[in-house]
């Protein structure tokens, strides 16, 4: 079958969702797809709840992001909660201290449709269960992309005018020839501190993947999963550098790097359980408390054995099945070896047949050779000394707020982790250097591998989606290229305006200081 669009979104995570509202009422006809059930990504079928900076409540985000929060908050207010929580502005519906919104992806699902609906009503449809299978250039632009159904093989030939390059490991770019990076870049590369030493990059150097689940815990019940096939493996496997093997609660602590104990429970606030909450039976009124779950995205099911990305589709398959065997045995060994049998997974949560996520968690991406390229030391406080924001971006399409951290590597590289200033999104880093009708919109837009670890955040990737649709508008209107419009000061100023006009921040408030 064949259907043709203005633009094409290719991938319906965060960064697409976003792009997709933002067309709606623009008059241009467009297309979403996404390979899995859900749409939304790291918010939904990805599982992690939001990972934000400090002041998301106030400022730093984009008007439908803040939406797309209020709406959430709104859905559970809907819940028998006490009236403490009901009148709580900021309600936290989980209790997770990882960020001031943790949730259901269930119910994140259930706000981003209502949200996608005016432009589903209007100019967009979404096919999701189809992943991309090759694309088709004419000179400088991608004319068509071929999906196929993943669940009877079917496959979809889209023609297109434009294209947002929206996937979560920007697998259209090899089949587009689009020119990107993979993996880290050397000192001589980018001049970045932490970058490699060595004279060469390292492609196989990628923040590791998790594959998350919903578990909940009841002291009454037992929820003893079947010994997972890998487990004899998993519950030995002692990572190079790590103080104990990967099933323990011995982690490093990522910015002293010293030894400490992450137990499951505690006393304390510092532990696995609360750690990504996201239901709190304690904002419930009496006879409707539900029963406490969290989401597992742990250092001890973080996958970092092998990387996924350009190598055969084999190989990443058996890697993707290894990852969710990793999460079953860190269940499973809780469950058997440290007594924690009352955990128990949470399908009708994640909207899966196991109660693991949809998809796994995808932390870095392929990126782009854009026109900009974002470096450590355009955003890290050690390279800015006695500054309150990063420096200022001529071509800014957006803000966001995140530590550079990146999770250990897949070729045996250790976590880094490190300050960063509030900073901005600049359009340049969207924009490829070569091909005309395609625009990143996701985590896979020009940044290194370390500045990947402050830019993959759920709040920064949506602004991304937003910003790069914006751009695609900008450009059918004009009947202009993104490099085009990249090379004018003026159009520029332009596609800054229509942003604004769309409630992007551009640019972090004076008063905002660390």
């Amino acid at each position: 079958m064949g259907f043709g669009c203005d633009v094409l979104i290719v991938g319906g995570g965060t960064g697409g969702c976003a792009a997709a509202m933002a067309m709606a009422g623009s008059g241009y006809s467009v297309i979403m797809t996404e390979r899995y059930p859900w749409v939304g990504g790291q918010l939904t079928s990805q599982a992690v709840p939001p990972d934000e900076h400090p002041w998301i409540e106030q400022c730093g985000c984009t008007k439908r992001y803040r939406e797309y929060r209020d709406l959430v908050r709104s859905a559970y207010r809907l819940r028998p909660l006490l009236e403490s929580a009901q009148s709580e502005q900021f309600l936290n519906p989980g209790g997770g201290w990882v960020s001031r919104l943790c949730h259901e992806p269930s119910v994140g699902h259930g706000v981003l449709q209502d949200m996608l609906a005016p432009a589903k009503a209007d100019n967009l449809r979404i096919f999701t269960g189809f992943r991309p299978l090759s694309a088709q250039r004419n000179g400088d632009q991608v004319t068509s992309v071929t999906f196929v159904n993943i669940h009877d093989g079917d496959e979809m030939t889209v023609d297109c005018r434009f294209v947002l390059e929206a996937t979560e490991t920007g697998e259209l770019l090899p089949m587009a020839a689009v020119p990107y990076w993979l993996g880290a870049e050397t000192k001589a590369q980018t001049g970045e501190p932490n970058a490699l030493d060595g004279l060469y990059p390292e492609w196989d150097n990628i923040q590791g993947i998790t594959w998350c689940a919903a578990v909940s815990y009841d002291p009454e019940v037992d929820g003893t999963i079947d010994r997972p096939r890998e487990y004899g493996f998993w519950s030995q496997y002692h990572p190079e550098g790590w103080p104990d093997r990967l099933l323990s609660f011995k982690m490093l602590h990522v910015q002293r790097g010293e030894v400490i104990d992450f137990p499951l429970f505690s006393d304390h606030w510092f532990n696995l359980f609360s750690y990504r909450q996201i239901v709190d039976p304690s904002l419930y009124a009496a006879g409707f408390e539900p029963v406490p779950t969290t989401i597992m995205n742990w250092p001890q099911n973080d996958y970092y054995a092998a990387t996924i990305l350009d190598v055969s589709e084999e190989d990443a398959n058996v890697r993707l099945s290894s990852a969710r065997q990793l999460t079953l045995s860190v269940l499973y060994w809780l469950q058997t070896e440290c007594g924690y049998k009352g955990l128990y997974l949470r399908p009708d949560i994640t909207g899966t047949e196991d109660g693991l996520a949809q998809a796994p968690y995808i932390r870095e991406s392929r990126r782009i050779k854009a026109l900009r390229m974002v470096k450590e030391q355009d955003v890290a406080a050690y390279t800015n000394q006695g500054e309150t924001l990063a420096p200022e971006m001529w071509d800014s399409v957006g803000v966001g707020a995140y530590r550079i951290d990146l999770h250990p590597s897949t070729n045996g590289r250790p976590t880094i982790d490190t300050s960063t200033l509030p900073f901005q999104i600049p359009l340049g880093s969207l924009i490829p250097s070569e091909v005309t009708n395609v625009v990143a919109a996701g985590k896979n837009i020009g940044v290194t591998h370390i500045t990947n670890g402050c830019y993959r955040l759920h709040p920064v990737e949506w602004n991304i989606g937003e910003s790069a649709a914006i751009l695609a508008m900008e450009c059918l209107d004009q009947g202009l290229t993104p490099q085009a419009i990249y090379e004018d000061a003026q159009k520029v100023a332009q596609v800054q305006a229509r942003c604004r006009s769309h409630g992007i921040e551009i640019a972090w408030p004076r008063f905002h200081a660390l």
